[in-house]
């Protein structure tokens, strides 16, 4: 029987209700495939400000660390949204990235063929749509320094840095380059080259890893050419590379093409992917806390399970486990069963709990 340790970070708003789905389904996993998942509970964001004053403290951090990885929920919501707070729930995630060194986020964007119908883009543009967006998560404008707020004699002012390292660049880009090789074997690097140094520097770096990986075609792409490319054209892309606000908001853009970001998982991970190579990683669903659905028995839990088989993928070496995961959900969506955001005339409409009953239920299976 193979053990793993897992901290579980469930957060605000629904995230408490999408882990608990989560957790159902690693059980159900470790049930058919005799594995034990020792499960370390503890607060982040908003519910660790209303604990301990703090959005991550050094304890819970420490947790993190002694785990093979973090499952999280969400973090944030109206009750800690003041402009004025010094304290952020966004605040603990930020320090969680950080602390555990996960500098590479993956997230995979796949059109289910059953959800064709869920999205407000035509079918036969979005069907067979598979592509995965790699992001930087530890530069850029969310670290960069000066970063600050200030008054001159003509008024307010804001400055935030959008600095970058060689160092940083080449090892999100060698990620790129690694997973470009178990798919389609094309990486586009996405920057502003025409207008910001970091870009200029990010695609000059990118062009030197290149030439390690004589077998993968890289193209550069505008980010504002990328922006219209996944709207006009996504079943063009496989594998893209970009710092981090390009990043954060691609993959928003990117989640309406799945019909919801309830749909769409994402990892983490402090090293480079690579077969056979578990990398410790955090997981959680690309969407926020969503606090006007918490309590409601409403979420889509889809994104926290499908999050769950990339950590069985990544960070526990269990790649039969982790499709097992996957095919339950395709099986799920197939039996047409639905929550409310995907949710059309002739299907089955269930809840957070049920759904996640049901995707338990064909993991046996």
């Amino acid at each position: 029987m193979a053990q793993f340790n897992l901290a579980v970070l469930p957060g605000d708003g629904i995230g408490p209700e999408v882990t608990d789905e989560g957790v159902k389904v690693l059980k159900a996993v470790g049930k058919r495939f005799d594995h034990s998942f020792n499960l370390w509970y503890d607060l982040i964001g908003g519910a660790a400000i209303d604990e301990s004053g703090e959005a991550l403290t050094a304890d819970t951090l420490k947790m993190c660390k002694r785990c093979d990885a973090v499952l999280l929920g969400a973090v944030g919501g109206p009750k800690w949204d003041d402009p004025q707070a010094k304290v952020r729930p966004e605040d603990g995630l930020l320090a969680l990235r950080k602390g555990l060194g996960l500098f590479a986020n993956l997230r995979p964007v796949k059109v289910f063929p059953m959800l064709v119908d869920s999205t407000n883009l035509k079918p036969d543009v979005i069907r067979g749509v598979d592509f995965v967006f790699i992001r930087e998560l530890t530069g850029g404008l969310y670290f960069g320094r000066p970063k600050k707020r200030y008054r001159t004699s003509r008024g307010r002012r804001a400055v935030d840095s959008m600095v970058y390292s060689e160092q940083e660049i080449e090892r999100i880009v060698r990620v790129g380059f690694e997973l470009a090789r178990s798919r389609g074997k094309r990486l586009i690097s996405v920057d502003k080259a025409n207008v910001l140094e970091s870009s200029r520097l990010w695609r000059q770096v990118a062009e030197e890893v290149a030439e390690g990986y004589p077998d993968i075609e890289l193209e550069h792409m505008l980010v504002d050419a990328c922006a219209m490319r996944l709207i006009q054209n996504p079943g063009y892309l496989d594998v893209l590379v970009t710092e981090n606000t390009f990043g954060d908001i691609l993959t928003d853009e990117a989640s309406m093409l799945a019909g919801s970001m309830g749909m769409l998982p994402s990892a983490s991970l402090a090293g480079v992917p690579r077969e056979g190579v578990r990398i410790f990683g955090m997981y959680e669903p690309i969407h926020g806390s969503a606090p006007r659905r918490a309590g409601l028995d409403m979420a889509n839990p889809c994104a926290l399970v499908l999050s769950v088989a990339m950590m069985l993928r990544y960070s526990f070496g269990l790649p039969a486990e982790a499709r097992a995961v996957e095919k339950a959900v395709d099986r799920v969506l197939e039996s047409g069963y639905r929550t409310y955001d995907i949710f059309s005339e002739g299907r089955t409409k269930v809840g957070t709990s049920e759904m996640g009953d049901q995707i338990a239920e064909r993991i046996g299976g």
